[in-house]
């Protein structure tokens, strides 16, 4: 609901709620023109998101990886962005648990709800006799109060709702308090004997803080307070402080909760150390609804199908009787799986290069696509690969592509595509650019090309065996920028070798992220084979010896991987060095470059603009130009005309192969 509220505010709304994201826009702005952002965002919100994150329903498929769950086992599902409402979802394995026997698909599609409530509960520390007051009587509080009573406490709760009173006191709920009425806190001191609650669960969602002073208020000498709910969270100190309270977050399911390797990759919290991950809390909230602890049966309703899901929507939105819980439900689905969309109305447009795009995060929708439309003298973009429907759909429709798809091979076996352009995360890259290249399609792929000396020896393979192949071109923008062309011009003819002194300013990514994980390589490979390009492109001349050094790190904050230096010599002389540190501040700009030569020194300031001094030329933009247009304008002549690769095959290799070479120093 949260989310639909959001989608309907305008974008000024949103900003003035979201004022972190404002700033970030800015800076932004500033870096890449007001346009050109505008639309970026624009994109992305029209784009819309997937929303649900609890689910039940029958395992169709499993990864090669998975032992304890198998094709045809029911299972309930959690996840924001990964159990979404969709006939067909695709679940990292930690965040899937099998359905008990006998207990019903509807009830078991409120795992993601239970394990909330159960870990509020958890926060809690209930123990056997203590009085904990419960705010908030909507499903999450609901549920709540019946764990605690299964805990074995006294449960007092309080709502504005009559109804909701009622219905959990059909449960078990010791106490209902109708809010609004007599001061909360002095009816609780009544009801404990003059001491008040043990402890107090926030499960109300509310923008005010009066919520959280009322619960301190209504609480004990040395008792805890719980948040779960979305709530105002402006405390005074002296509610807390002369009761010396213990106040506490519920951070969602559990243990895990956000944390990529636990969530994504699948990794587990070892039992005797970690007892209730979000998994085990998903387990241990539905072995509860099978054995009856807790009980929803006065809060499910028939589902509505999902061609009714405005419907439902509409009636939690209010009206006489708002309920508790809203079901989706979905007929059941053939043994063939719909993975490709026909879009209504694609552009009516037949160019000679069709495209098919793998990957629509944010760069690709915000940059290459705009960038390809308005490149449609050369380009048609005929079709979008995502790993949502979601994604591919609404960038499909969005940019007027044919067709939207979930399946890779769409791409490649389509006879109508001429180009395949991969912008997924940096692990997928090799393979599929490999494997649309053996289809017979020219390829452009997003840096980096491969992630190690397997991969990047299987393209020279294939080249080798097939000379006249496909074209390939990984994206190094940055050779095709203004201000490296206008230098290309200034170098042209030089007659001493380079001494190119690069600093890239990168800022900091925590070391969870999945950039330095296995999906992005690190961002040595993953980022500054960029530099190692443009050294190429400067040079024109082939990398002959490699050093590098990295920091050594006085914690774990900071990473050797990105924050190192880099020399590279060149056959012809030449000597390139990048300084690539995650340690600077984002306010300082972000890539600067000083070539020195021929009694000359060329400035680069972060592809805004090119200096000489001692010489002519230079080159000054508005807004940093990092040339992602002008390498899909070559690429489109190259493809159409010229025939001529943009950047050749040696180069491309060369990136990556001395990306290598620098990590294996960094690393021992």
């Amino acid at each position: 609901m949260a989310g639909i509220k959001m989608s309907g505010l305008p974008l000024y709304r949103r900003a003035l709620r979201q004022p972190h994201h404002v700033k970030r826009v800015v800076q932004m702005m500033r870096d890449q023109g007001i346009a050109r952002v505008y639309k970026q965002v624009k994109g992305k919100l029209d784009a819309g998101m997937a929303i649900g994150y609890s689910a039940s329903g029958v395992v169709v498929d499993v990864g090669s990886e998975v032992t304890d769950i198998a094709v045809g086992d029911r299972v309930a599902c959690a996840g924001a962005g990964i159990a979404n409402h969709a006939e067909f979802i695709d679940v990292p394995v930690n965040l899937c648990v099998r359905v008990p026997n006998g207990l019903p698909d509807d009830a078991a599609a409120t795992v993601t709800l239970g394990a909330i409530a159960l870990q509020g509960v958890r926060r809690a520390v209930p123990t056997m006799g203590e009085t904990v007051l419960v705010i908030g009587l909507g499903i999450l509080g609901q549920i709540t109060a019946q764990l605690l009573k299964a805990s074995g406490c006294r449960v007092i709760a309080t709502d504005v709702d009559s109804d909701r009173i009622a219905c959990a006191q059909q449960n078990g709920l010791d106490v209902g308090i109708k809010a609004g009425g007599d001061d909360l806190a002095a009816q609780i001191l009544k009801l404990t004997d003059g001491y008040g609650a043990d402890a107090v669960i926030i499960t109300a969602a509310s923008a005010s803080s009066d919520i959280l002073k009322e619960a301190f208020q209504s609480c004990r000498k040395k008792a805890r307070v719980v948040i779960v709910g979305d709530v105002g969270l402006d405390m005074a100190r002296e509610d807390i402080y002369a009761k010396e309270l213990d106040v506490l977050i519920s951070c969602s399911y559990g243990p895990g909760r956000y944390d990529p390797i636990y969530e994504e990759e699948g990794a587990d919290y070892p039992l005797p150390y970690v007892r209730w991950t979000e998994n085990r809390n998903m387990q241990e909230y539905l072995r509860l609804l099978s054995c009856g602890s807790v009980k929803l049966g006065n809060m499910l309703e028939a589902p509505f199908d999902i061609d009714r899901a405005e419907e439902a929507y509409k009636a939690l939105t209010g009206g006489e009787r708002k309920p508790l819980l809203v079901l989706l439900g979905y007929p059941r689905a053939s043994e063939e799986r719909l993975t490709s969309l026909q879009i209504n109305k694609p552009r009516t447009v037949d160019r000679s290069i069709k495209v098919a795009i793998v990957g629509s995060g944010g760069f690709t929708t915000g940059v290459h696509l705009p960038n390809l439309i308005k490149l449609g003298d050369k380009f048609d973009v005929r079709l979008i690969v995502s790993k949502t429907g979601l994604s591919a759909v609404s960038a499909a429709e969005r940019f007027s592509a044919a067709k939207a798809s979930t399946n890779f091979e769409d791409a490649i076996t389509d006879s109508e595509i001429n180009l395949v352009l991969v912008s997924t995360r940096h692990n997928l890259h090799a393979r599929m650019a490999l494997a649309a290249l053996r289809a017979g399609k020219h390829v452009f792929v997003e840096k980096p090309l491969a992630m190690n000396e397997s991969e990047l020896d299987s393209f020279e393979e294939f080249y080798s065996q097939n000379p006249e192949g496909p074209m390939l071109m990984t994206g190094y923008n940055r050779r095709f920028s203004p201000a490296i062309v206008s230098a290309q011009g200034i170098l042209k003819g030089r007659a001493s070798p380079l001494i190119v002194n690069y600093r890239m300013n990168a800022g900091y990514i925590p070391g969870d992220h999945w950039v330095h994980g296995p999906e992005g390589g690190g961002r040595n490979i993953g980022e500054a084979c960029h530099i190692y390009d443009l050294f190429n492109a400067l040079t024109g001349s082939s990398a002959v010896e490699v050093h590098a050094v990295s920091i050594t790190p006085g914690s774990k904050h900071w990473r050797r991987d990105d924050n190192f230096v880099a020399t590279i010599r060149y056959a012809d002389g030449s000597v390139c060095t990048l300084t690539y540190t995650s340690m600077g501040n984002r306010n300082y700009p972000k890539e600067r470059a000083e070539i020195f030569v021929d009694g000359k020194v060329l400035v680069l300031d972060d592809y805004k603009q090119l200096s000489v001094i001692g010489g002519q030329g230079g080159w000054k933009g508005l807004v940093a130009d990092k040339g992602q247009m002008h390498e899909m304008r070559v690429l489109g002549e190259a493809l159409t005309t010229t025939g001529q690769w943009p950047i050749s095959l040696k180069d491309q290799l060369s990136a990556s192969q001395v990306s290598f070479a620098v990590q294996g120093q960094l690393l021992k």
